[in-house]
């Protein structure tokens, strides 16, 4: 019953993806298929946080800012005027700087092994993070400054592929969900959701503000592709008209890929004995624990595991766009989005995720020109009746989107309330 279902939904969204496209064209669909495959990636990274492990991770949006950032640095051309500065010698003491501070408060936090204890201990802690925080700001302030007016700006990039990029990204969003991890999956379910919210806006005010690494509100613009981009394709002959489409055709097939290649992975392991592990921590960890299971070591592997996700997602979606603008993300659209696509489309299930990514994604865009096109026709109605036209459409046609989506979960918890393609958990008789 479970698979008749799936794949009667399926075939469901692809007719609607194929009716949509029929109305707004090759171009305008494929565009949307990309972003959609890269939004069930990172769908996929939160069911495995919450699906598998019942972590309530509310920091999406800091790990695709990370990933973005990640892919920008390593694929964006070579700044030749910041190599050829003093901008790296500067850093480099930077980063001596922060190694000396971390020294200095790993060996604080260890001098126990020599008979400090006590009070002495975290007086001692509390002064070594004073110093390594005052060590670490008097060289990289001055560096900073120094790149932002003389240095060429920021450091740019690596100018290499794309592709290893997108892996940094996800390297990246591992290190940080590894920090976080340690520090917040001890705390209670609403607790964890409260802390990773902060920690998303204090990594989106770093990217946003460090105008020496990131560009700030500058924005990096052209990120390169890891396809042929259109105006490649026009060059060889290709109009213009089918070269955006073949484009994303291009981009689409590498973004599907890296889905079905991640997929595969999670879906084998979660139906193995590491899967059956993670539902028995999620159900009941006091009862995982007392039968000799490491929760608190699986609970960080499976939030790494769903932040590398995210990295990479994150990541693809600023390859696509062209540009990184870390004061374009908003919770919205980068965090309580990817959480309705897990919740309606069904947490616990890979299929479930991957098919609520695709379905409120494309719901997502469609319903502004849908609304716009609605009331440009009340409007000409009205005004022919003598009542008057609408006022301020376009605002009003982008806030029927958040209504549109709250009636989508409204019916989709009504009726389906462990979602569509709910978990299913095969037990042993």
């Amino acid at each position: 019953m479970t698979l008749q279902r799936t794949l009667t939904l399926f075939a469901g969204l692809f007719v609607l993806f194929t009716v949509i496209g029929l109305f707004l064209g090759s171009a305008n669909i494929s565009l949307l298929l990309v972003q959609s495959f890269a939004y069930a990636l990172i769908a996929l990274g939160l069911n495995i946080q919450w699906g598998y492990g019942g972590l309530f991770n509310f920091g999406i949006m800091g790990m695709l800012m990370l990933g973005g950032a990640a892919v920008t640095f390593v694929s964006f051309p070579v700044n030749a005027a910041f190599w050829g500065s003093d901008g790296p010698w500067l850093l480099g003491r930077a980063l001596l700087a922060f190694g000396g501070g971390f020294a200095l408060v790993w060996g604080a936090r260890h001098v126990d092994r020599i008979g400090v204890r006590g009070g002495w201990k975290t007086a001692l802690t509390v002064v070594a993070w004073i110093l390594a925080y005052i060590l670490y700001r008097s060289q990289i302030d001055p560096a900073a400054a120094y790149i932002e007016k003389e240095g060429g700006g920021w450091i740019g990039g690596l100018g290499l592929h794309p592709v290893l990029g997108w892996a940094f990204g996800g390297v990246l969003a591992a290190g940080v969900a590894f920090i976080v991890g340690k520090i917040c999956l001890g705390l209670r379910t609403d607790y964890l959701a409260i802390a990773t919210i902060g920690i998303s806006e204090i990594i989106r005010a770093l990217l946003k503000n460090m105008d020496w690494l990131t560009r700030g509100t500058l924005t990096v613009s052209p990120v390169p592709w890891p396809t042929p981009i259109p105006q490649d394709l026009q060059t060889q002959g290709v109009s213009i008209a089918d070269s955006f489409v073949y484009a994303r055709l291009g981009f689409l097939g590498l973004a599907v890929v890296i889905l079905a290649v991640a997929f595969y992975f999670v879906q084998r392991a979660y139906g193995g004995p590491w899967g059956r592990m993670m539902r028995a921590i999620r159900d009941n960890h006091i009862a995982a624990a007392s039968m000799g299971k490491n929760v608190t070591r699986r609970q960080l592997e499976i939030f790494i595991l769903g932040s590398v996700l995210m990295g990479i997602g994150g990541a693809m979606l600023v390859s696509f766009q062209q540009i990184y603008d870390p004061g374009a993300y908003q919770p919205i659209n980068h965090t309580f989005l990817i959480w309705v696509m897990v919740i309606v489309g069904g947490a616990g299930n890979n299929w479930g995720a991957v098919f609520g990514a695709l379905l409120i994604y494309i719901t997502w865009m469609v319903s502004d020109p849908v609304a716009q096109w609605l009331f440009n026709a009340i409007s000409g109605w009205s005004t022919d009746m003598g009542w008057g036209a609408i006022p301020e459409i376009q605002s009003r046609a982008s806030q029927m989107r958040v209504f549109v989506l709250g009636v989508v979960i409204t019916i989709a918890l009504r009726y389906a309330p462990r979602g569509l393609i709910p978990e299913v958990v095969k037990r042993e008789a």
